[in-house]
């Protein structure tokens, strides 16, 4: 028995600004639909959302509610005006029995119930709005970005909701694994033309190629065809002229076919060029302890970060990982302990509040600015890695339009403001990037290449990000707040989730017969590092952690160089990956010696 569609678009056209955003769109959404819906930044996807959620009148078609369907969009920008918290405004359209739900889900997402809407941030009420939707539980969820503003804690919890509820649920989301854990279904928006695969996002980029390799080969054939007969009305005039004027008209149509074709958007001209080589101890830091208005935000922290590192701090919002950055980096100073910085630094700063743009500024001011003296540019060249370009063609490489370059930057879309930042820092040249939350609103394609950049970049990477994905694929090493504690893991999300299982089962108590033997030990071992300063037994603690991250190192670069075809197709990343392996192999011996030493003393 055919189910009866919940949601349902016939023949919908849309223009705005005299620019077609979509033609003759069809859509069914079902009941239990699972769906990511995808495309490049600018394509189109929330206003999409907001046709299906009739927010958006279009110019024709129609759209179809099933009659009973609830449906619940949640909104980017909602209006809380009219209500003095984010609980009044999560709660506004639930019975009184039923503010309950409010509360659970607000637990779940870490929302503050009772904070003054006054006062809240922009990414408060984006997750009070997603409180609300959840709450309301309508039959079908439409959700823009979701995951945006939530912490990797939160994300789980709203992905471990979504899965087991039984609302069908359309998601815009640039996180990965979210979408990869969640969907069933995509819908890809490309130029105008919404596609739909019965498969979840995990099959997208695959399907993406075959269409875009299909798409190729037909422009070809339809090139060659064009030439040929373009040869022949230059070549083969005849006698024959009503016939002659009928291939004339019909190479006429072909290349009027070629004009309506709508080029593909490319990828940004992304680049990070490394300066001039730090020392090979980019940061040591000692001990150090920060704590703000009475609240530790971290306690007795140690880390040496050698160049070439891609270190990631991960945490809940609040856990303190931009304040450790900044300890790291310099910028304030921890309250005990010790920072030392390696010689010939040269950063660059990517921050999450992308503070380092002023919102008056036009794309043009924001980079010809001097990032010295912050004086606005009047230049018409940036200079790029030493190189001048005209401001609009270096615009352009990061997918700008012109029209843009003289608007402010107030009016960008928050992937458009992520990728001006990337355009300033990529600009200059450096050997230690920071990177806070850099992923916020970048579209696939640009998340992909960003991820391959910084995989490459010779220098040395700092990085806050909550998408496991990204961490996985960049992360040499993970760094976990949690409760005033910071500890450093091997590896990426993955590696640092599968070590904190290992330390779980490590630390569970024995049964009751063995409590005495290990309590012994414990003691043993206690006793045997009482020869050693404060600095040397933390430092012997520290160093099984920093030996096994050397070895996963170790590993993955032993597998990349294992690829009897790397040197000859990509030569400069094989020398790359040679050095990093010769550099990680010397520090391991060092760090195994300097081990032996420790739990020598510490036998004496």
């Amino acid at each position: 028995m055919a189910r009866t569609p919940y949601l349902q678009l016939s023949d919908i056209s849309l223009t705005f600004g005299g620019n077609p955003v979509f033609s003759d769109l069809d859509l069914v959404v079902q009941p239990g639909d699972r769906v990511a819906l995808v495309g490049r930044n600018g394509s189109g996807k929330s206003t999409l959302m907001k046709v299906m959620a009739g927010l958006v009148e279009v110019d024709h078609g129609s759209r179809v509610l099933a009659p009973g369907v609830t449906t619940g969009y949640m909104e980017q920008d909602p209006d809380l005006s009219a209500f003095e918290t984010l609980g009044d405004y999560a709660a506004s359209d639930l019975q009184a029995g039923e503010a309950y739900r409010v509360e659970a889900v607000a637990e779940g997402l870490k929302l503050n119930l009772s904070a003054p809407v006054e006062t809240a941030s922009g990414g408060e009420g984006r997750r009070a709005a997603l409180v609300k939707l959840l709450a309301e539980a309508p039959e079908l969820m439409l959700l823009d970005e979701p995951t945006n503003h939530l912490d990797i804690e939160a994300i789980a919890w709203l992905e471990a909701e979504l899965s087991q509820s039984r609302a069908a649920f359309i998601l815009i989301s640039h996180d990965r694994a979210f979408l990869n854990n969640l969907t069933r279904a995509t819908l890809w928006i490309d130029r105008g033309i919404v596609r739909r695969q019965e498969k979840g996002f995990e099959a997208f980029e695959a399907w993406r190629d075959k269409l875009w390799a299909e798409e190729d080969e037909a422009r070809h054939k339809l090139n060659r065809k064009i030439k040929a007969e373009a040869r022949w009305a230059v070549e083969g005039i005849s006698a024959r002229r009503k016939r002659n004027m009928g291939r004339v008209r019909a190479l006429g149509e072909l290349r009027a076919q070629k004009s309506a074709q709508i080029k593909r958007q490319g990828t940004a001209a992304m680049t990070f060029e490394a300066g001039p080589k730090s020392g090979r101890q980019v940061i040591v830091a000692s001990g150090i302890s920060k704590a703000f208005g009475g609240r530790q935000i971290v306690r007795d922290f140690s880390i040496k970060i050698g160049r070439g590192e891609r270190v990631a701090f991960v945490g809940s919002n609040g856990a303190g990982k931009t304040t450790l950055l900044k300890m790291l980096t310099g910028e304030i100073e921890p309250d005990n302990g010790s920072v030392k910085l390696g010689t010939n630094l040269v950063p660059a700063v990517f921050d999450q509040n992308r503070a380092a743009l002023n919102p008056d500024d036009t794309l043009w001011a924001a980079l010809t600015e001097d990032p010295a003296t912050r004086v606005r540019g009047r230049a018409d060249y940036v200079m790029v890695r030493g190189v001048p370009k005209h401001v609009v063609g270096y615009l352009k490489e990061f997918l700008f339009d012109e029209r843009q370059a003289r608007a402010p930057v107030r009016s960008l879309s928050g992937g458009e403001k992520a990728r001006l930042l990337l355009a300033r820092i990529m600009a200059r040249e450096s050997n230690l990037l920071i990177l806070d939350e850099p992923t916020n609103d970048l579209d696939i394609e640009t998340l992909d290449l960003l991820q391959e950049l910084v995989s490459d970049y010779e220098g040395t990477v700092l990085l806050v990000s909550h998408d496991r994905d990204f961490l996985d694929r960049v992360a040499t090493s993970t760094v976990a707040l949690k409760d005033g504690r910071a500890t450093a893991y091997a590896g990426g999300w993955s590696d640092y989730q599968a070590q904190k299982k290992e330390e779980a089962v490590a630390d569970a108590p024995a049964p009751t017969p063995d409590k005495p033997r290990k309590t012994a030990e414990k003691q043993q071992a206690s006793s045997r590092k009482e020869g050693l300063s404060f600095t040397e037994k933390h430092r012997l603690e520290a160093l099984p952690g920093e030996i096994v991250r050397l070895e996963v190192e170790i590993a993955k670069l032993t597998e990349f160089l294992s690829d009897p075809e790397l040197f000859s197709r990509e030569p400069e990343k094989f020398a790359k990956a040679s050095d990093a392996l010769v550099e990680r192999q010397t520090a391991l011996g060092a760090a195994e010696e300097e081990w032996l030493i420790l739990a020598d003393k510490a036998e004496t």
